[in-house]
């Protein structure tokens, strides 16, 4: 049995669990014009806390211990490029704001870690962020943190 997997497992459950939960106890199911606000999250933490129930089951019943969970040398190098540049892009979110942050994070990935050239990069990077703009400001509403610089 991997404990990486098992622990991995019993997390993926108890989130949907709880996500399940908290949306049949405080949203509504259905209303009179159809699904309510807490139809979806019910039934995606539903969903998902099968496919981790299945995932624990398999989890259990493996019996080789297969390969470390944590990578090693240079694997390991680049988990850690990629989890401090996602701690700074949080952290600095509020100065930077989050267009110009994922442009930054995204090039710091593609840069560092791919070794992409400086016209891919940016390309990709700007691209991505103006994509990323559009669908949650443009067409979702949903407005993005704004930096020092206004945008």
């Amino acid at each position: 049995m991997r404990t990486a997997d098992r622990i991995g497992a019993v997390i993926l459950l108890a989130l949907p669990v709880a996500y399940a939960a908290t949306a049949a106890r405080r949203y509504t199911s259905w209303n009179a014009t159809g699904p309510g606000s807490g139809f979806f999250p019910f039934w995606l933490g539903l969903v998902l806390a099968v496919l981790a129930t299945l995932l624990l089951v398999s989890a259990v019943r493996e019996t080789h211990p297969g390969p470390a969970w944590l990578p090693r040398g240079h694997g390991a190098a680049r988990l850690v490029v990629v989890v401090v540049a996602t701690a700074v892009f949080i952290a600095l979110m509020p100065v930077l704001g989050m267009a110009l942050g994922t442009v930054l994070f995204l090039a710091v990935l593609l840069k560092a870690l791919e070794g992409h050239s400086w016209a891919a990069t940016v390309g990709v990077a700007v691209g991505v962020a103006i994509a990323n703009w559009a669908v949650f400001t443009w067409w979702l509403r949903v407005p993005f943190p704004v930096g020092v610089l206004g945008f």
